[in-house]
């Protein structure tokens, strides 16, 4: 099989490029800006491009698909090319349907924790050595690529955004991978860029419901009061299945596992929460309730995912990929349950479409109310590079109802601040999609506990 993908380097793009030609097949692919981890990732499997840019030649009629990333534009010289020669041009989500479409499809869907409920399955089905392939949105402990396909895994796990396909296909991704088994984490409004209203946004979570197969089942959190609403009216024949907190106590700053008191390395409610989604699917797919709980105490979590970087003089200090206002609020609680003793200082990014857009902003009112400091950064290039009106320090002091909330546009200014702030029992939580302006995170959190 020839492969050719327009648009390599990104996340999902450049893994799904590594899987296809660990199975044997001819990988070609292209794109006009290749960022790290994706460019050493390519090179090591020799598929880097050997130069930079679009390029006609590059498709040619003996190629069997065309794999076309969201990062290219619809009159791409290579997709037109592609769209001349009548190739089978494929997004990345209806590839991995296609190269799966004979396998159990496990598809984890909702607003947030997708990533880390997916995690925490492989991580069981590693453990005890089960024959699988995945899709994952982080690079996890253990697994060399954040995605595998092969022919003779009987399971697909996939991580199933809600977010566009591809340029020339506007459907959601999840709505594509066509589950056996799906979950709905909860429902908190997202993507204001393509889904302008809440109820636009609902919506692909009702459609994605209709696409379970026959016989099929759906866990959803029974906590996420509009995902109940919206479960209940669905009249999708599929058997629906909620899960809710699981017994636990956190104790000296460790969160235990009841009846059984086994020592969690992760905390949060919203981490519980995505246990008992996890628990739920392996159960479905044969682990028993003893099995899971044996497995899970050694798993760390996702990447930057409350990551810890450091820790000394009762401070710790975490990134952590929040961004969106539930995701916000949930990581803060998090932290400071687990640590109720010690201060907050916690800095919230705002990078995506969706945060930058002023309407959208309101629904950050009291995200960080249980920060005791709170702080929030944006980068002036963001907003340029977006095509959005800045915002002012009166404007985000305000939406997210905060009088005490600073406010910076200038990452040096960030982090003088925090260097010049007292981390003597308090802790730090960096929050973001983006990278604080460049800021070294790990050199920082070093230096702000010595």
């Amino acid at each position: 099989m020839r492969i050719h993908f327009i648009a390599i380097g990104g996340s999902a793009m450049h893994n799904l490029a590594i899987a296809l030609h660990k199975k044997g097949f001819i990988v070609t692919g292209s794109d006009d800006a290749i960022f790290e981890p994706s460019g050493s990732r390519l090179a090591q499997y020799g598929l880097f491009p050997a130069e930079m840019g679009w390029h006609e030649t590059a498709i040619t009629a003996d190629l069997d698909a065309v794999i076309l990333g969201m990062h290219a534009l619809t009159d791409n010289p290579e997709l037109v090319k592609a769209q001349q020669l009548g190739l089978k041009i494929y997004s990345y989500p209806e590839y991995i349907y296609e190269q799966t479409k004979d396998k159990i499809r496990v598809v984890i869907g909702g607003s947030h924790g997708k990533t880390t409920i997916t995690s925490m399955i492989l991580h069981v089905l590693n453990h005890y050595g089960k024959d699988f392939d995945y899709l994952v949105g982080a690079q996890l402990e253990g697994f060399d690529t954040m995605v595998k396909v092969t022919d003779s895994a009987p399971l697909m796990i996939i991580e199933g955004d809600e977010y566009l396909a591809s340029p020339i296909d506007r459907r959601p991704k999840f709505h594509l991978y066509k589950a056996n088994i799906a979950v709905i984490s909860g429902v908190a409004w997202d993507h204001i860029n393509v889904f302008p209203t809440y109820a636009d946004y609902l919506r692909q979570f009702d459609l994605f419901i209709d696409t379970i197969q026959p016989q099929g089942k759906l866990i959803y959190c029974e906590a996420d009061e509009e995902l109940v609403r919206l479960v209940q009216a669905n009249k999708s024949p599929v058997e629906k299945k909620p899960y809710q907190m699981p017994a636990h106590q956190v104790a000296d700053g460790v969160t235990y596992l009841l009846p059984e008191h086994l020592p969690l390395k992760i905390f949060g409610d919203h981490n519980l929460m995505n246990l008992s989604a996890a628990k739920q699917v392996c159960k479905e797919l044969g682990i028993t309730e003893e099995e899971f709980n044996a497995a899970i105490v050694s798993f760390k979590g996702a990447s930057r995912r409350l990551e810890l970087l450091n820790s000394e003089n009762n401070s710790n200090i975490y990134k952590d990929f929040a961004h969106s206002p539930s995701k916000v609020t949930a990581t803060i609680e998090a932290v400071k349950t687990q640590f109720e003793e010690r201060r907050l200082a916690a800095c919230v990014e705002l990078h995506t479409f969706s945060s930058l857009n002023k309407k959208f902003l309101l629904q950050y009112e009291n995200s960080m109310i249980r920060a005791d400091i709170s702080l929030v950064y944006i980068d002036e290039k963001t907003f340029q590079q977006k095509k959005v009106q800045a915002f002012s320090e009166l404007d985000v002091r305000t939406a997210f109802n905060d009088p005490d909330l600073t406010y910076f546009n200038d990452a040096k200014k960030l982090e003088d601040y925090l260097k010049n702030l007292d981390f003597r029992n308090t802790n730090l939580l960096m929050m973001s999609s983006g990278n604080f302006g460049g800021l070294d995170l790990v050199k920082l959190a070093r230096e702000l506990n010595t």
